[in-house]
């Protein structure tokens, strides 16, 4: 039964009910609704040891058929992975989004749906939707570009730029009896390697914010690279295989981008780098088409360099049976594959036949869930199962910060002081329990604003 929470002052006619992102970093799920719209913030899957939770699978908390829209935040699987569901379980409404995140699903929906399958079989549950459940929900799906606001029943929404990855959005709700309502999604790690700086807020009254590093703080940006560079220097030194997993938005495209200047300045030797990710390819190909998003410095690196993601020593592979036969090439390679948490994808294939190896290294350079194989790794685990098999952590495990797309406490700080004078209520999501709690208590103390973690499947009425 969902825990309806009052405010001393409540009008009992708009509220937010929180049913994913709530004591966990995935899952992302809001509805906001009024007394004559009900709108829907994200609609993602649930991770954790597995690609899915059975969770996913289960009904709907709300009813589908009673939702007017669902504005989508950005493409990464947690935050759009159940939207299939939704739509074969009666939503009919209107789903929005930036272009480069609908575009952005259009490739991860169909891929994700294929694996959601692959596991439900090996483990003997059932998948939250069919791979011939994602077609359909793109003719219900329009673009929204950012700053132009639209009408949905008696709200204003509004698209802001995140920052986080290619067509990430905070999605800004206007109500007349309440004020500004802000969903940020996840917030960019500003300044991007690639893209724009995230947007700054003002006069937001109540903000549900993420906090994936609430309690953290990361390392300095500017030496990302040259933890790269010596990473796979040390590698290459010691005939060894670099295995990177990463997230096919975003986190690929920023290690290419990384290599790409590496090699063309000379900083590292010459070694072949597999980008064995048929799903990251795809996503390239549509960070390459969008110019117009990227930052000022990496637009001057474009006047001098036409293709910043590709370079001497890349090799795009497409078969599994070219995946299969990486690691019977001798010498050293770099080899980037999915999934960026090591639970799924051809990263595990690599990791099965490298992480015995004292020669090799593992970069860890993205979040890692509680419970995954890439948690277990970043966290010093000696041995790790693999399938059915029991593998030796023999190879050199790196974990770099600096490639974060999510901001750090600090960082999460300064965006809510630009709005905090404003503020009636934040709620602290989107992050591990440990975090939440010591995110809400920080803007507690520094900014005295009414600071909540919200339990899940509890509803909160705004005054």
């Amino acid at each position: 039964m969902n825990e309806i929470l009052k405010s001393s002052t409540s009008t009992g006619d708009v509220r937010i009910g929180f049913y994913g992102g709530v004591d966990s970093v995935t899952g992302s799920n809001f509805l906001l609704e009024s007394s004559a719209t009900r709108i829907l913030i994200d609609c993602g899957l649930l991770q954790g040891q597995r690609i899915c939770s059975p969770e996913n699978a289960n009904p709907f908390p709300y009813n589908p058929e009673e939702i007017q829209a669902l504005v989508v935040t950005h493409a990464h699987i947690d935050h759009i992975g159940r939207i299939p569901k939704l739509v074969r379980d009666g939503f009919k409404g209107t789903i929005y989004s930036t272009k480069e995140t609908k575009q952005l699903a259009e490739v991860m929906l169909p891929d994700s749906a294929q694996l959601l399958q692959q596991e439900a079989m090996s483990c003997g549950t059932f998948a939250p939707y069919s791979p011939e459940d994602v077609a359909p929900i793109f003719g219900q799906w329009e673009i929204l570009p950012y700053y132009a606001p639209i009408t949905i029943g008696d709200f204003i929404v509004t698209l802001r730029n995140a920052g986080h990855i290619l067509g990430s959005a905070m999605v800004e709700c206007e109500h007349s009896a309440i004020g500004k309502i802000l969903f940020t999604g996840d917030i960019g790690n500003s300044p991007s390697l690639l893209l724009k700086d995230t947007d700054t807020v003002e006069n937001i009254n109540y903000l549900v914010t993420e906090s994936v590093y609430g309690d953290r703080i990361h390392e300095v940006v500017d030496s990302r690279i040259g933890q790269l560079e010596d990473v796979i220097e040390r590698t290459v030194a010691r005939n060894g295989t670099l295995l990177i997993p990463t997230f096919s938005i975003e986190r690929t495209q920023n290690i290419l981008y990384e290599i790409n200047m590496l090699v063309e300045k000379g900083r590292i030797p010459e070694v072949p780098v597999f980008l064995d990710s048929p799903l990251g390819a795809k996503v390239t190909e549509i960070y390459r088409a969008a110019k117009t998003e990227y930052n000022d410095s990496v637009r001057k690196v474009m006047e001098k360099d036409d293709d910043i993601f590709d370079f001497k020593g890349l090799r795009v592979v497409a078969s599994d049976e070219e995946s299969k036969n990486i690691g019977t090439l001798p010498g050293p390679k770099v080899i980037i594959a999915g999934s960026g948490m090591s639970v799924g994808g051809r990263i595990i294939r690599h990791e099965k036949e490298h992480l015995a190896d004292p020669n090799s290294t593992l970069l860890i350079v993205g979040y890692q869930v509680p419970g995954s194989l890439g948690r277990q790794l970043a966290d010093g685990a000696k041995e790790v199962l693999i399938g059915n098999d029991s593998v030796p952590v023999r190879a050199r495990i790196v974990s770099v910060s600096g490639y974060s797309g999510h901001r750090d406490l600090n960082g999460l700080m300064r965006f809510v002081s630009s709005t905090s004078s404003s503020l009636k209520r934040v709620f602290v999501v989107m992050g591990e329990p440990k975090g939440q709690q010591f995110f809400a208590q920080r803007l507690r103390d520094y900014f005295g604003v009414d600071a909540i973690v919200p339990k899940s499947g509890q509803v909160v009425e705004l005054s």
